[in-house]
């Protein structure tokens, strides 16, 4: 039986019309004065320290504290800004698949594991009225790879869920081959979703526990273990 709910954030929870991506060029462009070189950058599944760690060594800046703050104090101005107009929604399914989970008779606890800022994830799902959905979160404040931000999650959630709270009784739901990798590195369950940054054929070399096109083509009780059925049963499910 799940009792926690892991989602990412960007292809998994909402598409934002690529307003991170647009945030981050806008912040270097004020900031840093620079205006090339975003676009070589692969966002999917990554962290955004990461991300700005590798756009820094594009153009030899050193990566320190200071630069790091002067990045963030302004990217989440521009995130605002740029999503106020920006045209975006919950993935397909989304809603309804959350809607579900809370109205399971003992509804496991939903959280975040994403490779944004807590706050940038706070603007991000704020904008499409999805934020207080969530109890808590790991975070990129957490750590630089995402796999330690999953190990931060588990910890939390035994925090708040209790220290009985075993691996196996964690789903994390996300877009891309990274998302797989984390849930597996802390011993979750994995649902892989083809909504955002990789294809199903390539969510399916990783070998999720599930793996749907989209939230529609699931239930939630298959994935919290309350319909009798083994969750073996349901790998590769698309």
């Amino acid at each position: 039986m799940a009792r926690l709910i892991l989602f990412d954030i960007d292809g998994t929870l909402v598409h934002t019309g690529h307003a991170g991506r647009s945030a981050f060029a806008r912040t270097f462009a004020t900031e840093f004065n620079l205006h090339h070189g975003v676009e070589k950058i692969k966002f999917a599944g990554r962290t955004d320290v990461s991300l700005v760690r590798e756009f820094l060594g594009f153009h030899q800046i050193p990566a320190t504290p200071e630069n790091f703050r002067r990045f963030f104090d302004n990217y989440v101005f521009w995130l605002h800004e740029i999503l106020e107009q920006t045209n975006g929604d919950a993935c397909r399914g989304v809603r309804k698949f959350i809607a579900d989970l809370l109205a399971l008779k003992n509804p496991p606890m939903l959280g975040l594991l994403t490779g944004n800022i807590r706050l940038g994830a706070e603007i991000k799902l704020r904008r499409y009225d999805l934020w207080e959905m969530f109890h808590f979160g790991a975070f990129a404040d957490d750590h630089e790879e995402r796999n330690h931000i999953a190990a931060a999650a588990l910890k939390r959630g035994r925090r708040v869920l209790g220290d009985d709270l075993r691996p196996e009784e964690i789903v994390v739901v996300g877009d891309t081959p990274f998302d797989v990798e984390c849930g597996k590195f802390i011993g979750a369950r994995v649902l892989a979703v083809a909504t955002g940054g990789a294809k199903s054929h390539e969510l399916q070399s990783h070998k999720p526990d599930w793996l749907v096109e989209d939230l529609t083509q699931i239930s939630v009780k298959e994935i919290c273990g309350r319909d009798g059925v083994p969750p073996s049963q349901n790998l590769g499910r698309q």
